[in-house]
């Protein structure tokens, strides 16, 4: 395939609404994973205008597990926003940790949460697709793509990034590299060709960040 099959000709049926929206939130996420970088507070405002906005994409294109993630997302931005803005020396910047063993079980119970609740709404989402009416609505994951079973995944991989970076541990940004990774196939396969790519520099920025922040404990 070339490059216009893959990114370009999916957007031949999108609103203008639709892709401009789409490219917003792109260019919010890339600033939000550079302020995080930086170790910078702004990473959480930026961030929400991004998750909030591809709450409605991803919804959209049935991407339920993404879509969760963003909901999650927002809400956890609004809880790291407050922790950074009480540990921020200037109001701004923060330090950060490595992640300590109990931490770790915590983060390993999240991801088989997540991993359970995204698959549960997968099994139910002929009813969903169904207006939540269970008459006629067959149960299962026959209708699952391979993306949408990588969704599951990736979903709890962002997941216990989130909730690590949250907690300003070192180790948030390897959650980050893997799902981003994973994404840029599945959101080509999805007709989001912008979202790919930038899922591609989410990736290039996610090792920096993981370098800055290692290098700098």
């Amino acid at each position: 395939m070339d490059f216009y099959n893959l990114f370009l000709q999916p957007y031949e049926s999108y609103t203008p609404i639709q892709i401009a929206l789409e490219i917003i939130a792109a260019t919010f996420g890339i600033l939000s994973v550079y302020f995080s970088i930086k170790k910078n507070i702004w990473v959480y405002p930026t961030g929400i205008v991004s998750t909030a906005l591809y709450v409605y994409i991803l919804f959209v294109f049935g991407l339920l597990g993404d879509c969760m993630i963003n909901i999650y997302y927002t809400i956890m931005s609004i809880y790291g926003w407050i922790l950074w803005s009480k540990s921020a020396e200037d109001h701004v910047h923060v330090h950060v940790s490595w992640t300590e063993k109990k931490e770790w079980w915590l983060a390993c119970l999240l991801f088989v949460l997540s991993l359970i609740a995204v698959a549960l709404v997968y099994y139910y989402k002929p009813v969903i697709d169904n207006n939540f009416n269970f008459e006629n609505s067959e149960l299962g994951f026959y209708h699952l793509d391979w993306a949408n079973g990588l969704d599951i995944i990736t979903t709890s991989l962002f997941l216990v990034g989130m909730w690590l970076m949250a907690k300003r541990k070192i180790e948030n940004w390897i959650f980050w590299i893997i799902g981003d990774l994973i994404c840029i196939p599945m959101m080509i396969y999805k007709g989001l060709g912008i979202t790919s790519i930038q899922y591609i520099i989410f990736t290039i920025l996610a090792i920096q960040g993981w370098l800055s922040w290692r290098n700098s404990k």
